[in-house]
This record gives structure tokens, sequence and C-alpha cells, in this order.
């Protein structure tokens, strides 16, 4: 399979270079569990997406710290590029901004959390789109938007105290997830040493307490690589000419 990791990400400080990419992030998570697969890294903040959305099997839009309400050129393109992804049914994955990108640029809302922000790790209740299955899984925050309207025909597959709409799925090709699943206990101990100063205390504090246990790395790892071998597998045939 081939994947296409839409880097939504504009951080160039010194911690992100010192750190991996979106895509090697999303590789090392689901490359130990399919070696097999190739995951090209698209920069979605240069407009450099694909012509054709069926050129790759399926699509990751990753997290980043814009806001998907900001209408800059890229993002615009972005949500184009996701809408003809969507009615072409190539499978989508999205986390964080692209959990809300999926869900605005298919007719969701995206709004500033009223409770503020969501930092470290967090318990989530995820369902499996296709069989309903319940997961309790903790995965890591890193966001103080979330979706408050959810796009029409999707079905809300998780949810937190802090964040009603946690994940959402629409047909067996759409699936998305506020949390961050691809990243590791040492990234996110590095994000909060590098930006819980920035934040009010209490949440740099309280997503440090978080950081004693580490998040449910195996079970998000194995939903994510059933979602896409059942999204291709039960995807209507591509059309060449979109």
């Amino acid at each position: 399979m081939h994947i296409a990791v839409l880097d939504a990400n504009i951080d160039d400080s010194a911690f992100a270079r010192r750190n991996q990419s979106e895509t090697e992030k999303f590789r090392s998570l689901l490359g130990r569990l399919r070696p097999d697969w190739v995951f090209t890294e698209v920069s979605a903040t240069q407009g450099d997406l694909p012509e054709n959305a069926a050129d790759y099997d399926g699509y990751i839009v990753s997290g980043s710290q814009a806001s998907v309400n900001d209408m800059t050129p890229w993002v615009l393109g972005l949500l184009d590029f996701i809408r003809a992804a969507a009615a072409a049914h190539v499978p989508l994955y999205g986390t964080c901004f692209g959990h809300q990108a999926i869900a605005k640029a298919l007719g969701g809302q995206v709004a500033k959390n009223p409770q503020g922000w969501e930092f470290g790790r967090v318990e989530t209740r995820l369902s499996l789109p296709w069989d309903g299955t319940e997961l309790p899984v903790s995965l890591y925050a890193a966001h103080n938007e979330q979706v408050v309207a959810l796009p029409p025909g999707a079905q809300k597959t998780g949810e937190t105290p802090g964040c009603s709409n946690a994940a959402f799925a629409i047909g067996s090709t759409i699936w998305t997830t506020q949390y961050h699943p691809e990243m590791t206990p040492g990234f996110v101990a590095d994000l909060v040493q590098e930006y819980g100063p920035q934040l009010p205390p209490e949440v740099s504090q309280k997503a440090r307490t978080s950081l004693s246990k580490a998040a449910d790395e195996d079970i998000i790892s194995r939903s994510i690589v059933a979602f896409f071998e059942r999204a291709i597998n039960q995807a209507p045939p591509k059309d060449p000419s979109r």
C-alpha cells in the first residue's frame, strides 16, 4: 500500500528540526506492522498536492500548529483536495489538525475549545467504525480547537470529557481522531518541556503528570492499519479521470 502523508506542519523551529517529520512519525507507527507499505511525504503547506486523488492508495492528514479556520491559500487548497479525495472514495485518515480539516472540508465546524487546552496523555473512548468495538485507549493531545459540529453523514466514533467529537467516520473510507497516535512518549515529553512554559501553569502541570504512563500505541496502530486495509477493500473502484 502506498500512503501519502499530507504534511501540514508549519513549525520550523529548532525543536521541530531535531525531531521526526510527520511522515517519519507515521512510518514508524505503522511501518513496524506493515513493513512493505510505502509512505510518501507531500507538503500541504507548499501546495504540493497530487493532481489526481487516485495517485495514492490512501492519505493521512497530519497535525499542525495552524488553524483550519485560517483562510490561507494552502489551507484552502488542502480543503479542496480533501473534498476531491472524499468524492473519489480514496481512504482518508486525519489527526488533530487533519481531523479538523477533514471535518471542515466536508461541512463540519471547528472552533476554540471552551474548556481551553488539552495537552499530554488523555483517556479516550474510541469505537471502531466498521463494527462498533469499543476501544478505551489513551492518546496524546496538543490542541485548543476542536470539531464542534460534525459533517453531514458523519458517525461519532470517539469522545472525551474535554472533546465531544474526538473522532468520527464517514462511510468506510474516512476516519479521524482529534488525538495523536503518531506521537511517541519521548516526543511528547520534549513537547511538554518545550511548549509547556507558554501555556497556563495548570495546563502544563496536568500534562507533565499525565506522562507517568505511556499512550496505547499498539492498540491504535493496529486499528489504523485495519482501517486502511478495510477501506481499500470496500471502496468503490477509483475513477481515473478524477
